[in-house]
């Protein structure tokens, strides 16, 4: 992903609201959201060439984003796909402090990476590129391609339209949809220097990205409730931004532990 906000046990009614933008070459394959086979069985879109995801959701409500750093710093020989962690925990038996601490011995092997994990036990965080990992508090979070919440001007401007949004009793999909489609450019003043050049900065900082390269490919909206139940919702967009489809599953999440003792 590329813009990602998630609200932590920060509304009265949902303990996790998470939204974001996936930005990705055009000619990049990928399979639109849906539950894969295999158990335990994942909610996710797919990423074809490198067969991961870059966000997913088990039925125990266990979820994992990961966003790139961007850095232009070149990726290590043979360096393994940053989607695959996500199926990798999503789909494995480590919770996410134990799963974290394995994975540390072995982060430098992947390009730059920020990785969002969720299970019963709460929400962690970790920067393979700083080493920064920590348990994070209730409240809520916008990151990009960069550290958690650095005040890119659309981290920022996302961030603050969903935590406004977090005062209603219920947060509208519709309205939490319109937040990551801003097309909106930021002054050059407020931009980062990431090295990509001021153009593609340019590009770049909008929420909502349209180029004939490169641009948004998906928005997903996920709510929990604090009873379980739990709703995933992903558009789908064209290489003009225009929405192309859009998939909806609503579920039940299983209470309890299916992790492995360690």
């Amino acid at each position: 992903m590329c813009l990602l906000v998630f609200a932590v046990n920060a509304h009265p009614r949902y303990r996790l609201i998470l939204a974001g933008n996936r930005d990705e070459f055009h000619n990049r394959a990928t399979a639109p959201a849906q539950w894969w086979n295999g158990q335990p069985a994942m909610l996710a879109g797919r990423d074809i060439k490198a067969g991961g995801t870059w966000l997913g959701i088990d039925g125990y409500g266990r979820f994992g984003a990961v966003t790139n750093i961007r850095d232009m710093k070149p990726a290590p020989a043979g360096a393994p796909s940053r989607g695959g962690l996500v199926t990798e925990f999503v789909r494995g038996d480590l919770n996410a402090e134990h799963f974290l601490a394995k994975l540390r011995a072995r982060s430098q092997q992947f390009a730059g990476f920020n990785l969002v994990l969720g299970d019963q036990k709460g929400v962690h965080f970790f920067n393979n590129r700083s080493g920064y990992e920590t348990k994070l508090t209730d409240g809520v979070y916008g990151l990009s391609n960069d550290r958690l919440d650095t005040p890119w001007p659309k981290v920022v401007k996302a961030t603050a339209r969903v935590r406004a949004l977090l005062k209603e009793d219920a947060p509208d999909e519709a309205a939490l949809f319109d937040v990551f489609a801003d097309r909106g450019i930021a002054p050059d003043a407020n931009l980062p220097d990431t090295g990509v050049g001021l153009e593609f900065e340019r590009m770049l900082s909008a929420c909502f990205i349209v180029s004939p390269l490169y641009g948004t490919r998906s928005t997903t909206v996920i709510r929990v409730d604090y009873d379980g139940q739990a709703r995933f919702c992903e558009r789908q967009f064209d290489v003009d931004g225009e929405m192309s489809g859009q998939r909806d599953f609503d579920f039940m999440t299983i209470s309890g532990d299916r992790e492995q003792p360690v």
